[in-house]
């Protein structure tokens, strides 16, 4: 077998991962109910089922003897916009409470800062102070 039949097959394979991932995406997009969880189906399109896109584009582009880097561009862009982006509408659903407004964590004064819980301080025990001995 020769690159270029190598490249196809792989390119082929790339198509078809891609292709499952963005149905799984648009299935999911469309069933969900809730904003929160209609987001997290899209993100995982953006970034797999397209990733896996871009990268039969790239190997077909190697195979028929063209090198494209315009696909390289273009995935690292959509890897490192997408999470930002899903943040982003995550905390504007969450500010504009259209979806369930996640649970209050525990001792709420001390989480997720320096501050210690009052219960859990333990002194540690003062030592008696030794006066210096001294050689005489």
């Amino acid at each position: 077998m020769s690159g270029q039949i190598l490249a196809t097959y792989a390119s082929a394979l790339s198509l078809l991962i891609g292709s499952g991932f963005i149905t799984v995406g648009v299935i999911g997009l469309l069933k969900f109910n809730d904003p929160m969880t209609r987001l997290h189906a899209p993100t995982k399109v953006g970034t797999i089922g397209i990733g896996m896109l871009l990268l039969a584009s790239m190997l077909h582009s190697f195979a028929i003897g063209s090198s494209s880097m315009h696909e390289l561009l273009i995935m690292s862009f959509l890897f490192v916009t997408a999470p930002v982006s899903a943040n982003f509408i995550a905390k504007v659903n969450i500010h504009r409470r259209t979806c369930e407004t996640p649970p209050a964590p525990p001792r709420d004064d001390t989480w997720s800062t320096l501050n210690s819980p009052e219960a859990e301080i333990t002194p540690a025990p003062l030592d008696p102070v030794k006066e210096p001995q001294t050689n005489v």
